[in-house]
């Protein structure tokens, strides 16, 4: 098992989900129930194979790449198809492969109008082809082909099966990550040209292998060309988490999104952009990532508390969870901006707990727009009356997002903030213990929108427009497609080291550029 999983692992956990949608492809769209078995049975394959490369995998030795591939693939200019998995992408891979047949099995009986399962599900599946292959693939070329590849598929999400304004933010989705993206491969064509050549068949050639680019870790440029590169990086990837002031198309594109695109969109593929500043940015460029630092913690804490009032203002509850998104990926990307072991494995806990407990809050606030046909926060009163168990799994992922000590959201805030005490790569510590205090004055906030919403939504009585109608509490289907992400946000609560076992080891090889700096 280990050696076959060893030669096609990586492959088989990136591309399954894709024979599954052509074999969709090839049964007539009637035929819903067996789209909806195949969809099924493809991500529960996918799991699998997962669980069996985590199974599998030497935590002893996390800071290797495992489960290596390396072909030939675009030989022409030395793009390689070379994939692996360590213990920063691992845990990002494992949440990817969880959280899809939880969002399909929430779909059961949940398809958004127009009703078309057969394209909804084939979507979703390409979607998970795409942000796999981002976590898996070590090849420059290889990440923007996987990073692109995600685009349109929740492109059309948004602009078929979204709400009243889904042409406006699926457009306004696609222009933003696309100018990014524009501004990304110049960036990538940069480190290519620049970067010394390799030894390929005795010949020597350019490389886009962020091993050997990792290595090179931009020796030889001048200050000035580091950080224009990064520059690029910095855009593409910040756009995507998304940071202040790139955030504008996220409250629009959740708000819009169905519920299952929503969920996707929150819990997986907002961390392309921070795994892409983990993975890529910083270990390439290290002397561009000291310049751009500070002002990456700066627009990091600006987003937390921006963010936070921008809640406060939502008359709307899908578009006040989208809102709080922005500030979490704050305490990520101030975490990030530490050049720090510490705050770069909090930042990879932080986005797993938000994948877990902000797709929660967007699973919950689907459900109640399918049952009170509104999402206005001030005609949602009483939902613990209407809907009991709704209302404390509600009460129960607020407390979670607000960063309760012993909830998985904890662990991502925390840490961050401790980073910050003392920053890596020589930053300035005042700055950075300033940016420390303004992130933990974003907790006392956080817990003012989240407790207001609940509040607002759950407690009190029912108003007059819903008094007599009867609402259905939860079905079989959110019963399966939520306890585990309940489950999870308990476990990694209770026991963060779970996670930081993985990634530790990784993390510091990545960052040591700044060892002692």
């Amino acid at each position: 098992m280990k050696d076959l999983l060893n030669g096609w692992g990586a492959t088989a956990v990136v591309f399954l989900p894709l024979v599954g949608a052509l074999v969709m492809l090839a049964i007539p769209k009637s035929e819903e129930t067996l789209h909806k078995v195949v969809a099924l049975a493809t991500s529960l394959v996918v799991l699998g194979v997962g669980v069996a490369l985590l199974a599998n995998f030497d935590y002893d030795a996390s800071e290797k790449l495992q489960f290596f591939q390396d072909k030939t693939w675009i030989e022409v200019i030395n793009s390689r198809y070379i994939m692996g998995i360590d213990g920063i992408s691992l845990p990002l891979i494992a949440l990817t492969v969880f959280v899809v047949p939880l969002v399909i099995v929430y779909s059961w009986d949940h398809f958004p109008e127009p009703h078309n399962p057969k394209a909804f599900l084939i979507l979703t599946l390409i979607l998970e082809t795409g942000m796999v292959g981002c976590f898996v693939a070590q090849d420059l070329l290889l990440f923007f082909v996987f990073f692109e590849f995600v685009l349109l598929p929740m492109y059309f999400m948004i602009g078929v099966w979204g709400g009243e304004q889904r042409k406006y933010a699926s457009l306004k989705f696609f222009l933003y990550t696309a100018f990014g993206s524009a501004l990304m491969i110049v960036a990538i064509l940069a480190t290519y040209f620049l970067s010394p050549e390799v030894s390929v068949g005795g010949e020597m050639r350019h490389t886009f292998s962020m091993i050997e680019l990792s290595k090179w870790g931009g020796a030889g440029l001048t200050e000035t060309t580091a950080i224009l590169i990064f520059g690029g990086f910095f855009m593409g990837f910040g756009i995507k988490v998304p940071m202040f002031p790139f955030h504008t198309w996220l409250p629009d594109a959740h708000t819009q999104a169905p519920t299952q695109g929503s969920v996707i969109l929150a819990a997986v593929l907002l961390k392309l952009g921070t795994y892409g500043f983990v993975r890529i940015a910083i270990p390439i460029l290290p002397e561009g990532a000291k310049w751009w630092a500070p002002i990456i913690g700066g627009l990091a804490v600006i987003g937390i508390i921006y963010g936070a009032l921008g809640c406060l203002a939502q008359t709307d509850m899908k578009r006040l969870i989208a809102f709080s998104s922005v500030a979490h990926m704050g305490y990520t990307m101030l975490g990030i901006a530490t050049l720090t072991p510490e705050g770069t494995s909090a930042a990879i806990f932080g986005m797993v707990a938000h994948g877990l407990i902000t797709g929660m809050l967007f699973f919950i606030a689907g459900s109640v727009k399918e049952r009170y046909h509104t999402l206005e926060i001030k005609r949602l009163s009483g939902l613990l009356i209407k809907a009991p168990r709704l209302g404390w799994l509600l009460a129960f992922s607020c407390m979670a997002s607000l960063g309760l000590p012993g909830l998985a959201g904890f662990w991502g805030e925390f840490p961050a903030l401790l980073a910050a005490y003392s920053p890596g790569g020589g930053l300035s510590e005042p700055l950075f213990r300033f940016y420390m205090v303004v992130g933990a004055l974003g907790t006392v906030f956080a817990a003012g929108y989240l407790l207001w919403l609940l509040q607002r939504v759950a407690f009190g009585t029912p108003t007059e427009e819903f008094e007599n109608e009867h609402i259905h509490d939860m079905h079989l289907t959110d019963y399966i497609a939520w306890v585990p992400m309940v489950v999870f946000i308990v476990v990694l609560g209770v026991y963060p080291q779970l996670l930081f076992q993985i990634t530790d080891a990784a993390v510091v090889q990545s960052l040591a550029a700044f060892a002692g700096g």
